[in-house]
């Protein structure tokens, strides 16, 4: 299907293509048989995390080890938080105490997942356990002081509500902001970024928040459907008496109003972003950072000013995806800018003018395009959608194509 959403759309189809979004990509169903711990670890990455193990498995090997275990460690403490069948008086001292069970070969968590991935993760976590340890001290620390901080974050949220603006910066910053700040230390302590990382704490909070605020924003059906309230209440509370009627069409344009509200408080880590993005040197680094942060402006302008948000999942395209990471693969931060820059104009141009927080938006956007151009030296030109009609994508179209069809058969797209 993602091929068939991006026929009309060159640049995104040639890009699926030469990335690998094809179905053949998907995780198996089963983890193989007799692996090593190492391996074990890998092969559950892949099979939870596609797009996250992709840009994990291009990293160099001396940091690739050390962010794939950040990662299934931090998966195996949202299990724990995430799961909603068990007592929080029996979560709470599991959750706290979760950190230290790294330093204990052979620890294992039970009763907790809400599907086989994470049942399989927290079940089997003595195998991560086995491979932490092997990382050294230098990651070891790392990872250990960012788990126990998230955790005593997430026990004091799940204990109370996000009411206020610093309430949910602060929330953020326990499950998403603490992230960056980890992996700003694992890639200074990996040799291949400078000194600025290990203590670059406000930036690397930012660039977390500008995520995971991303996901909240975006999420809002998925949250309220299950019970789950992440808007914070005194933004919400502004527009209507209970967050949930924002699903009636009755309540369109207060919803609009609320949504926009909160992609403008977004908004407002973007310079930031920005800025962490442009001290990084590695490449290989600089795609694993710039991939996740241009498809949060890209899903921003896709919700802002959209209704759909409150009635089903809004999303960039697959095809968008993929352009956005091969973009980002050939031209790094030159791309990056570029991006950000187009995300940001298309949104400004769709800002109501009746729209209460359109000035404050606005501003926000054209901070963004401003340093986007300083940052590259010119104004980006002729984005449309990220179609370029010329007569090498249609050719080269053309010939992918004809070349799926001679190999699949002639059902080949009507199978996508």
């Amino acid at each position: 299907m993602q091929y068939m959403k991006s026929l009309a759309h060159p640049d995104e189809f040639l890009s699926l293509l030469k990335i690998g979004y094809t179905e053949s990509f998907k995780p198996k169903s089963q983890l193989k048989e007799n692996l090593g711990n190492k391996e074990w670890c890998y092969e559950l990455l892949n099979k939870t995390s596609r797009s996250f193990a992709f840009v994990i498995n291009e990293l160099e090997p001396s940091l690739k080890d050390a962010i794939c275990i950040f990662y299934l460690v931090l998966r195996g403490l949202d299990t724990i938080e995430d799961d909603t069948t068990v007592e929080l008086n029996t979560k709470l001292p599991v959750l706290t105490s979760f950190s230290e069970g790294l330093y204990q070969p052979g620890y294992k968590v039970f009763g907790y997942g809400m599907n086989n991935d994470e049942k399989n993760l927290v079940q089997n976590f003595d195998k991560v356990v086995d491979v932490f340890l092997g990382l050294g001290d230098g990651y070891c620390t790392i990872i250990h002081d960012i788990t126990r901080r998230m955790a005593n974050g997430m026990s004091e949220f799940l204990q109370k509500s996000v009411v206020t603006l610093p309430e949910w910066d602060l929330y953020c910053h326990y499950v998403a902001g603490l992230v960056g700040i980890g992996l700003s230390k694992i890639f200074h302590a990996s040799g291949l970024e400078s000194e600025w990382f290990a203590t670059a704490d406000d930036e690397s909070n930012q660039m977390g928040l500008f995520l995971q605020k991303t996901n909240i924003i975006r999420d809002y059906l998925e949250d309220i459907n299950e019970k789950r309230i992440f808007w914070p209440r005194d933004v919400w509370a502004r527009y209507t008496l209970h967050l949930e009627n924002f699903k009636d069409i009755k309540n369109q344009i207060s919803a609009l109003h609320c949504l926009n509200d909160l992609i403008t408080n977004a908004l407002s880590h973007a310079l930031i972003a920005l800025d962490y993005m442009s001290r990084l040197k590695n490449p290989q680094v600089i795609n694993f950072c710039a991939i996740p942060q241009v498809m949060a402006i890209g899903t921003l302008n896709a919700c802002y000013n959209n209704y759909n948000v409150f009635t089903g999942v809004v999303k960039i395209r697959k095809g968008q995806r993929a352009l956005i990471v091969n973009a980002i693969q050939s031209k790094g931060l030159t791309a990056t800018y570029e991006l950000f820059f187009k995300f940001a104009n298309e949104m400004r141009h769709k800002v109501p003018p009746n729209d209460p927080s359109a000035k404050k938006t606005i501003q926000h956007l054209e901070s963004i395009e401003k340093l986007c151009i300083e940052k590259l030296g010119y104004r980006p030109s002729g984005f449309n959608d990220f179609i370029s009609y010329d007569w090498m994508a249609v050719t080269s179209l053309a010939v992918s194509s004809a070349f799926l069809v001679a190999r699949h058969g002639p059902n080949f797209f009507s199978k996508l």
